[in-house]
């Protein structure tokens, strides 16, 4: 596949990052991390599971093979070194039965929750691209389509004179999961959570075409970035590019009003 370094390999349970992109959490990791072409990736806990080598696969947690869903991630490495044709093509999308898993966690009735916000469930992308990076110097990771829509855009709004930061991009299931665990931790109800956060799987931000924006010395997902050079561009020009706001005030699904999060539509783009 063209562009193959720069593709985050999706599946169920782990993600397989190219080199040279993951942040060493101590000096071993550094090491291992500097030399790998590939790192499998958990997504229930981002902790890194195997390194690919020049001399073959290196385990970094013990029982590797134990691992859930570690075979599959395995075959799927090794279409990406050898048979980049078995990749799937863009817009291949993850099975949503660990998702239903994940909402059972939660106590969550699905279909009640779909009719009450009007929100569809959001499938994973088989494999995103690196937009590059975010405010925060971490991966951006888009479809391709949006990837290409937002640095074009990016690059237009420059030539403009207006800076756009990119505040985050793709996230899994599984991130979302985490956010209401940790909430539930500290004493909050599953009814509380939602009135801020989407369930897993019915952010836009799990398919892989929404990010949110802001421009330098804007503090994130504030309500405040309404009133910036960035946000009157992206009002005027977003939508040549492909992107729209979800979320304006007083949308149907109930979801607080959102200036910085904005999603793509291939067949809307112009350019």
């Amino acid at each position: 596949m063209r562009n193959a370094p720069h593709i985050l390999l999706n599946t169920p349970d782990i993600e397989i990052w190219p080199g040279g992109l993951l942040r060493a959490r101590s000096s071993d990791d550094a090491r291992v991390l500097a030399r790998a072409s590939h790192v499998l990736r958990r997504k229930r806990d981002g902790r890194y599971l195997a390194a690919q080598l020049r001399g073959g696969l290196m385990p970094l947690v013990n029982r590797l093979a134990d691992e859930p869903g570690i075979d599959f991630a395995l075959t799927a490495l090794d279409a990406l070194r050898t048979q980049p044709s078995r990749i799937p093509p863009p817009g291949g999308s993850l099975p949503l039965l660990q998702l239903h898993l994940h909402l059972q966690q939660l106590d969550l009735d699905a279909d009640a929750y779909a009719a009450q916000t009007g929100l569809p469930l959001v499938a994973e992308p088989a494999h995103l691209h690196l937009a590059g990076f975010d405010r925060y110097r971490r991966p951006l990771w888009l479809t391709t389509a949006a990837a290409r829509g937002w640095q074009r855009m990016q690059q237009a709004a420059a030539i403009d004179g207006v800076a756009l930061d990119a505040i985050s991009g793709y996230r899994s299931h599984d991130y979302q999961l985490g956010i209401f665990e940790r909430k539930l931790a500290r004493g909050l109800s599953v009814d509380e959570i939602l009135t801020v956060n989407a369930a897993p799987g019915y952010s836009e931000h799990h398919g892989g075409d929404a990010l949110d924006i802001s421009t330098p010395g804007e503090p994130p997902a504030e309500e405040s970035f309404e009133h910036t050079a960035g946000f009157a561009w992206l009002q005027q020009h977003a939508a040549r590019f492909g992107f729209h706001m979800s979320y304006p005030r007083d949308n149907p699904h109930g979801i607080v009003y959102e200036p910085w999060h904005w999603c793509y539509r291939r067949a809307e783009a112009s350019l």
